[in-house]
């Protein structure tokens, strides 16, 4: 029986991470042929994460950009986040509803971006992990990716709250 439950997990585990598009977006690495990729930036800037990246202002507090909302929007579908998020329903992952209400804007860069830094460094994504037995993977966005993520959540919890 304990084999059948850790092959299922296995199995379930491998399905997720193949389902949420684990592909880099071709602006990550796009620049100047000397100078330093997408990737290698972020892993030299996440290799010290700040300290109490949630405290402050809630994401929600500042007007949503409906521009990069719209881009943030496209990211989520072509990145395949809902394989493992919804916005009010249950799945895999963290129930997205409310998320730019309960984080700061700083948080859910970071969570986006270095995820796997963050499970080891930051106690809210410990106990998300915890909670969902999964790992969110990084899906090589940029800077300004993420940020396009971030407000389209925004949008999300305004257009709910209507």
């Amino acid at each position: 029986m304990m084999l059948f439950i850790a092959g299922t997990a296995a199995l379930i585990l491998a399905i997720s991470l193949a389902g949420c598009g684990g592909e880099t977006s071709g602006s990550a690495t796009s620049g100047n042929a000397g100078s330093t990729s997408g990737s290698e930036a972020r892993g030299a800037a996440a290799a010290s994460l700040p300290p109490g990246l949630d405290k402050g202002p809630r994401a929600s507090e500042s007007a949503a950009d409906e521009a990069l909302a719209e881009v943030g929007e496209k990211l989520f579908q072509t990145k395949a986040c809902s394989a493992c998020h919804a916005f009010g329903e249950k799945a895999t992952g963290p129930d997205l509803a409310g998320v730019s209400e309960r984080r700061t804007a700083k948080w859910l860069e970071q969570q986006i971006l270095h995820p796997d830094l963050m499970v080891k460094s930051d106690p809210i994504a410990r106990e998300l992990f915890a909670k969902h037995a999964l790992q969110m993977p990084n899906q090589g966005l940029t800077e300004q990716e993420a940020k396009s993520v971030i407000e389209f959540f925004k949008h999300r919890d305004r257009e709910s709250a209507k």
